[in-house]
C-alpha cells in the first residue's frame, strides 16, 4: 500500500526533479561553441559518470551486479531513456522549439492511456480534466511559435512522450521485483553512441565542458535516478503531469539568469499548468490510500 505520507514525499521528490530538469535552457545559453548533438553527447557522457558514481556509492563499489539483474525490463527502460535523451534534440534540428514542446507535452495523456490499457488503472474524470487543462496551458504558452512546418521534426519529437509513457509503465509494473534505476545508465550510454558520430568533430571549450558536466550530473543523472524512486508511489500520469513543471520553470530560469523576457502567454499558460497540477493534487487528497 502507498500511504499518504509516502505519496506526498514522492510528489515533493518529483517536483525537485522537475526543478533540476528545468535548468537546461538557461545553462545551454552560456555555451560558447558546443551545439546540438555535441550538447546531447557530452550531457549524456557526464550523465554516465554521474550514474556510475551514484551506483558505486549505493552498491558499495560494485555497480555492475544490479545492472545485470535488471534483465529485459532494464533494457526496455534503458532504450526508452535513450530515446528521450536524443529525440528532443534531433527534433529541434528539424522543427521549431514550440512544435517540439507542444508534441512532448502529451506525455501525461499517453501515460494515462497506457496505464489504463496495460496496468488496468482507472483514471478518474477529474484527472482527465487536469491533463486536458495542462495540455491547454502548454499550448497557450507556445501557440505563437507553433506551425505546420517541420512535420518530420514533430514526428521525431513524438518519440519523447511515447518513450516517456512506456518507461513510466515499465517502472510502475516492475518496481516491486527489480531496481530499474541503473536503466538510466544504459540510456545515457546508448545516447552517447548515437550522438557521437553526429557531433564529430567535437568543439566544446573547457568552459562548455564544465557547464555540460553540471547538466549531466544535476540535470540528468540525479533527477532521473530520483524519479525512478518516486515512481514507486505515484501513478504514471501523475509523474508525467508533475514533469510538465519543467516547461513552466524553464522560462523563469531564463528570465532570472539570462534576462529573457516572459511574454503574457508564457505567464498565463504557466498558471494554467500550475492550476491543473493543483487540481490533480486536490483530487489525490480526496482519494483513500491506494494499493
Amino acid at each position: 500500500m502507498t500511504s499518504r505520507v509516502d505519496h506526498r514525499k514522492a510528489v515533493l521528490l518529483l517536483v525537485f526533479c522537475a526543478l533540476c530538469w528545468s535548468i537546461a535552457g538557461v545553462f545551454t545559453r552560456l555555451l560558447e561553441r558546443a551545439e546540438s548533438f555535441e550538447v546531447t553527447f557530452w550531457r549524456s557522457f557526464f550523465c554516465v559518470l554521474g550514474v556510475l558514481l551514484i551506483m558505486a556509492v549505493q552498491q558499495r563499489g560494485n555497480p555492475w551486479g544490479v545492472v545485470r539483474r535488471m534483465g529485459l525490463a532494464g533494457m526496455v527502460s534503458g532504450v526508452m531513456w535513450a530515446v528521450m535523451f536524443t529525440c528532443f534534440m534531433v527534433a529541434l534540428t528539424r522543427t521549431s522549439t514550440a512544435n517540439t514542446m507542444l508534441v512532448s507535452s502529451i506525455s501525461p495523456l499517453l501515460a494515462a492511456l497506457l496505464a489504463w490499457a496495460v496496468l488496468g488503472e482507472r483514471i478518474r474524470g477529474g484527472t482527465w480534466l487536469s491533463i486536458v487543462a495542462a495540455l491547454a496551458g502548454i499550448f497557450w504558452m507556445v501557440r505563437e511559435g507553433v506551425s505546420a512546418q517541420g512535420l518530420s521534426g514533430m514526428l521525431i519529437a513524438a518519440g519523447v512522450p511515447l518513450a516517456s509513457a512506456i518507461n513510466l509503465i515499465t517502472l510502475k509494473k516492475m518496481h516491486a521485483t527489480v531496481d530499474l534505476g541503473p536503466a538510466v545508465l544504459i540510456g545515457a550510454v546508448l545516447s552517447c553512441l548515437v550522438t557521437l558520430p553526429l557531433a564529430w568533430p567535437l568543439s566544446a571549450t573547457p568552459g562548455d565542458l564544465s557547464i555540460l558536466a553540471l547538466l549531466g550530473f544535476v540535470q540528468l543523472a540525479v533527477p532521473c535516478m530520483l524519479m525512478v524512486r518516486a515512481a514507486r508511489h505515484l501513478q504514471p500520469h501523475e509523474i508525467a503531469l508533475i514533469g510538465l513543471l519543467e516547461v513552466v520553470l524553464g522560462p523563469i530560469w531564463a528570465w532570472l539568469g539570462a534576462n529573457e523576457a516572459m511574454g503574457p502567454a508564457t505567464v498565463q499558460g504557466g498558471l494554467m499548468v500550475l492550476a491543473a497540477l493543483a487540481l490533480n493534487a486536490w483530487l489525490q487528497r480526496r482519494q483513500p490510500a491506494r494499493a
